[in-house]
């Protein structure tokens, strides 16, 4: 709220207090939307988070601009355009049976379906469309529509069965019990034609019984003859007591007598506006020559900065992230702004994080083709220089967490809401569809559930909801989704989970997911090539039998290898035919194949026994690439090992199969705070330590 400055109160519904605001930053007023959260019931959450969400959507020049959304003593912040010039509704009042010229009545129709033309492509009903809803700009020429707190997004051409609307302008269908579809909005917009056109409503009773027989019999008074013909039509048609005979919105346009209106619009009036474009954050001068995580002497100035080892004074960074693999051999310091990274994730071409602040940010590596070709004999190619921006499209709401899968990404609001964007192949995106998607989309079928994490395969998706409960989607091969079959599904499908059973953390691996619960069992399903989710039954510490071998299974089973099934584990993480799990002893374990040494024996064990990488103590977090294994120490340390071609290992090495501490350019004291591996690539962020850690 110290971006705003509250002016007065200008209205006040059953959702919330209206404030008009001055935006501190340049002065110009907005509308602030207070709606208290604390006592709302999960319906009445969902429809104020569906008022921003549809808002978000929804970007036209005779729709109410929406700006942001936050948190602020325990209510939730809706901040939109403000139209100076009142209700459409107050705008009829004031005319006092003075009829309107019809050029003015069709200059403000045709606006006004032109928004809800917008609306409808969008696949989105308004479901509350009144004169009281239609706001005009400071000199009352300028429609915009406004409120839509109870409107409904479709995933498709479908209806929507909830009887709402203010009563005098449902249509019969509502009052039957039918469902709601884009003829029913029609039907309120023949309404507000009518109210412009006669000053007063199509359809009014002392009570409700009478309003809806009023409604149902389709009687209303004639408007005056001082109107055309056309637009006397044209009411009648959209106020058909048949749904199927109002005509379509486009229809509506190509009529004559809606043309010239339309083709009249001033053009800053139909002009949408670009959304601004963030500039590129700035590239991080290389700091010293690195050295492994630890602890540095520090002396700490009155003015609260840091003297290194060195007894040179540095400001320290809010964070730092890193990069290696895909031909980059030693750990690359990516582009930042002031800002505090907390969590990462990487897919095949996205590298993302999380802000501090609750924003997406992406580095991206400069297009292929600049003219420059190496040297014959160079020793190594340039190291790329990334650039950094801020994801569009998801300001006003607050990410939690990002997970990156095969050209796609899934992330989650701190209101337990997940968004999906990029490629829509194998139905990746939740969405109903295979789509590909440029921005942050909700996935609706989710909107009724609080999601507490999620996780992206190269190709599936899974989430675990504050219930315990679990939802996967995308490709079904192998069983990966836990379904029981292998079909593929473009929409979140429930898990059948153990009555017993909660879940608290999910997993995505190439072709397999598993499933942590908060008493730390585990459940696996997919591909179990080399026993890599540990489903094979071993309690001795030797070679299974063949008997006693899982290659896939396609619904969720507890792991059976020893010791994982018997130990507390804390962390988890599967590569493509290996992983490696962490306990709360701060053990680290592998298991699956060991082509590589990405088990990390020095010898080329082939072997199906989960392994206890030995000398790794206080393991607190790990992470699996295509053939390499992350392990992280409870000082910072960084280890690598497996497969070490094109950088895999963040060093100029090849294989190897000896857990090696990594090097990081950072000159002060540091932690990790989040690490993410992806086929041949890693991505790590680290921030300094809290000062009473290591003054």
């Amino acid at each position: 709220m110290e971006k705003y400055e509250k002016i007065k109160v200008v209205g006040r519904g059953a959702f919330g207090i209206v404030h008009l605001c001055r935006r501190r930053s340049d002065g110009a007023f907005v509308i602030l939307k207070e709606i208290p959260v604390e006592q709302m019931s999960r319906d009445e959450r969902l429809a104020a988070q569906n008022e921003c969400q549809v808002l978000k959507l929804l970007n036209h020049p005779n729709i109410i601009e929406y700006y942001e959304n936050f948190l602020e003593d325990k209510a939730l912040m809706i901040v939109m355009e403000y139209a100076p010039g009142g209700t459409l509704a107050d705008y009829i009042q004031k005319r006092c049976n003075s009829l309107l010229d019809e050029d003015t009545i069709l200059h403000f129709f045709v606006q006004i379906l032109l928004a809800l033309y917008h609306v409808h492509n969008k696949f989105i009903l308004h479901r509350d469309l009144k004169t009281q809803n239609i706001l005009l700009d400071k000199h009352q020429m300028i429609v915009k529509i406004g409120d839509f707190g109870i409107s409904k997004i479709l995933v498709s051409k479908s209806k929507a069965y909830t009887v709402v609307g203010t009563p005098c302008y449902i249509s019969p269908e509502l009052c039957e019990g039918k469902p709601y579809n884009q003829k029913s909005d029609i039907w309120a917009l023949g309404c507000v034609l009518y109210e412009l056109a006669s000053l007063k409503r199509a359809f009014e009773a002392a009570n409700l019984p009478a309003l809806v027989l009023k409604i149902m019999s389709g009687t209303f008074a004639p408007i005056s003859d001082r109107y055309s013909p056309e637009l006397r039509q044209l009411i009648l048609n959209m106020l058909n007591l048949d749904p199927s005979k109002r005509p379509q919105l486009n229809e509506i346009m190509a009529l004559p007598i809606c043309i010239r209106p339309l083709l009249n619009l001033y053009t800053d009036i139909g002009n949408v506006k670009m959304r601004r474009i963030e500039k590129p954050l700035s590239t991080v001068q290389p700091g010293r020559q690195g050295r492994p995580g630890g602890r540095v002497p520090t002396i700490r100035s009155r003015d609260g900065t840091i003297s290194l080892g060195s007894g040179k004074v540095h400001s320290l960074p809010l964070s730092s992230v890193y990069t290696w693999g895909n031909g980059i051999s030693s750990p690359l310091r990516l582009p930042m702004l002031n800002t505090e990274v907390l969590q990462v994730s990487l897919g095949r071409t996205q590298k993302m994080g999380v802000t501090k602040s609750g924003r997406l940010i992406t580095w991206e590596a400069p297009s292929v083709g600049s003219g420059e070709v190496s040297l014959p004999g160079a020793v190594e190619q340039m190291q790329p220089q990334f650039i950094s921006r801020f994801l569009e499209g998801q300001s006003g709401v607050t990410i939690k967490s990002v997970s990156c899968g095969d050209l796609f990404t899934t992330c989650m609001t701190d209101r337990g809401i997940i968004m999906t964007f990029g490629s829509g192949s194998n139905g990746c995106l939740g969405h109903g569809n295979f789509n590909d998607v440029t921005q942050p989309k909700i996935v609706e079928a989710l909107l009724g559930y609080e999601l507490i994490q999620v996780s992206c395969g190269a190709s599936h998706v899974l989430a675990v909801t504050n219930e315990r409960e679990v939802f996967g989607w995308g490709r079904g091969e192998n069983g990966r989704l836990g379904l029981g079959t292998q079909d593929t599904h473009n929409s979140p499908q429930q898990v059948c989970l153990p009555v017993e059973f909660e879940a608290n953390r999910v997993v995505c691996g190439v072709d397999c997911s598993i499933i942590v619960s908060s008493q730390y069992s585990i459940l696996a399903c997919g591909s179990n090539r080399f026993n890599k989710l540990g489903l094979d039954t071993i309690t001795t510490g030797e070679e299974p039998n063949p008997s006693n071998q899982v290659e896939e299974v396609h619904s969720y089973r507890p792991i059976q290898s020893e010791p994982l099934c018997s130990e507390r584990i804390v962390h988890i993480d599967i590569g493509t035919a290996h992983s490696v799990a962490v306990t709360e002893k701060g053990q680290c374990f592998t298991f699956g194949s060991n082509q590589h040494g990405q088990i990390g024996c020095s010898s080329r064990r082939s072997s199906r026994v989960p392994y206890q990488v030995p000398d790794l103590q206080g393991i607190s977090m790990a992470a699996c690439g295509d053939a390499f294994t992350l392990a992280i120490g409870s000082e910072g340390e960084v280890y690598t090992w497996g497969k070490g071609a094109r950088g895999r290992l963040g060093r100029k090495e090849e294989d190897c199969g000896i857990p090696k501490a990594l090097q990081l350019d950072e000159s002060h004291p540091y932690v990790v705070t989040s690490v993410a591996c992806f086929n041949g690539n890693s991505l790590l962020a680290v921030k300094p330590p809290r000062l009473n850690q290591w003054l």
